[in-house]
Order: C-alpha cells, then structure tokens, then sequence
C-alpha cells in the first residue's frame, strides 16, 4: 500500500536533510508506526507520503499512485488526522464533517454515526470554536475517517486526551484495523505504539534506525528478568532475578519452594528503553 525508496526531503533545499534516505513498506491491513522524538522527520515524512509536501528525491508510491504527480483518486483512498486541529471554528462539528464530505468522489460515512462514535453527537451543533483542545482533536481525528480511507494517516492520534478518550480512539483504530485500514501512525507515545503497531520503525535526525516488530525489538534487546514479591518475616520482598544467570534460576527456584509469594510477573524491556538503547537518544 505504501512504497518509500530513498526518500530525502530539505526544508532549505540543500544537504541539510529533515528526512534522509528513508526506505521502507506497509503491506495492506498493516499498522506501522514511525516513531521519534519531536524533529526526528516523522511529520516530514508523513507530509510527502499525504502530497502536502512535494518529494524532493527518491521514489514513493501510495495506494499505487506515484506521489510525484498526485491525482484526485489518490486524496479518495487516504485520511489524514493532524496532531494540530485545524477545524473551522465558525462551523458547528456537524457542518465541518457535511462540508468536507463534498470534498470526496466516493461514498462517505454518516456524519452523525462519527460524531457518536467519539462522544460528540451531543455539540453537533455547537460551533467548534467553543470546543475545548480534546473535542477539535476528535473532531479532527473523526473527520479523517468520513472517506472511508484505504490508508489512514494518523498524528499523535491520542494527544491531550484524558485516559478514557484515548482508549476509545485506540479501540477504533484497532476496529478500522480488522477491517483491511492500513495505518501509518507517527507519534512519539510508545505505549500507544507497543499498542497497535505491527510493525515499528524509529527515526532519529531524519534517519531509520530500524524497523521490526515490538515483539521481535523486545526479544532481541530487552533482559529477561522476572519480578518476585514474596513474604518474608512479616513483610513484603521483591526481587529482580535474570533468566539468564544460573545464580539468579536458583534463588527463584528457591523463592517458589518457600509457598510465600504474593506476586510474580515477567518483567519485558519497554519500546521506550530499547529506542533509547538503539539510538542513545530519549523521546522528549
């Protein structure tokens, strides 16, 4: 569905690159997720692949159109939700999704069924302007989903909203997924990442470090350790044991033979840490 083969992109028109010989696929149905910390090229990227940005150099194809020369019949297959709302604030919610329906060639969805979805069928007639930052964000998000897209563009899709907002967008990308949606997430939230991503690729400075799934980065660089919390002499001990070190087996062995444990998990490396651990930068 998406096609990138040496993609360069200067903001200045020189060698000074926001995005620098990046390559990658998204096969249909897939989430992938671009993920880095703010500057690392991820929105620039997404700017080119969408035709809001013209490619530069290399080679990208989306929904199998040549970017290079964007028409109309790419804009009906793709969505595109922006981390910055851009709604009319003159428009109610209602009238913003009914204007930019027209804008597509193809069938779109019920304006009312989108706003339900996220909790706003109830200011379907409130002006945007008077929504708070979190209500233009899912008015936003909502309004990129009204295509019907074959891939769908998403931007720190649960930015600045409260914890159970954000579960129900991530339940509805997950649903769009099922679906055959193919998704390209950009954002720097790698819980939300580890979420939903099949697959992941980290940006830093313009470059792709890697790309893999959550699973395989976590096998590959994160430690085995198992966290113990057990009773002992009226209180509560935990311990931090490797599966690795022969030592370390046999006091967990011992641990278990005591009958006094309260807790015990498997404690997995987070996307965050192997980032960090891969390009020796952090996420802010």
């Amino acid at each position: 569905m998406i096609k990138v083969e040496g993609l360069y992109h200067s903001y200045s028109h020189d060698d000074k690159y926001a995005v620098r010989d990046a390559s990658f696929e998204i096969t249909r149905g897939e989430v992938f997720g671009f993920l880095g910390p703010s500057g690392a090229g991820k929105s620039t990227t997404q700017g080119v692949l969408t035709g809001l940005l013209q490619l530069q150099k290399g080679n990208v194809s989306v929904a199998g159109y040549d970017v290079k020369k964007p028409v109309r019949k790419m804009f009906n297959k793709i969505g595109v939700s922006f981390e910055q709302s851009n709604v009319y604030g003159k428009l109610t919610a209602l009238e913003n999704l009914e204007f930019y329906r027209k804008l597509f060639d193809v069938p779109t969805r019920d304006a009312m069924e989108l706003l339900e979805i996220v909790g706003l069928d109830h200011v379907a007639n409130q002006r945007a302007a008077e929504f708070s930052k979190g209500m233009k964000h899912r008015l936003t998000f909502i309004r990129s989903m009204i295509n019907n897209p074959e891939i769908w563009f998403l931007d720190e899709p649960t930015t600045g909203l409260d914890p159970a907002i954000a579960s129900e967008i991530k339940d509805i990308i997950k649903r769009e997924k099922e679906k055959g949606t193919t998704v390209f997430l950009t954002t720097h939230n790698m819980f939300v990442a580890d979420e939903l991503c099949d697959r992941v690729g980290f940006i830093i400075d313009g470059e792709i470090k890697l790309i893999d799934s959550p699973r395989n980065l976590k096998l590959q660089y994160g430690e085995k350790l198992v966290e113990v919390d057990y009773r002992k002499n009226g209180g509560t001990v935990r311990e931090k044991l490797s599966f690795i070190d022969e030592s370390d087996r046999r006091r967990l062995n011992e641990i278990v033979n005591t009958g006094a444990i309260e807790m015990m998990h498997t404690k997995e490396a987070t996307l965050e840490e192997i980032f960090i651990k891969v390009t020796g930068r952090g996420l802010e």
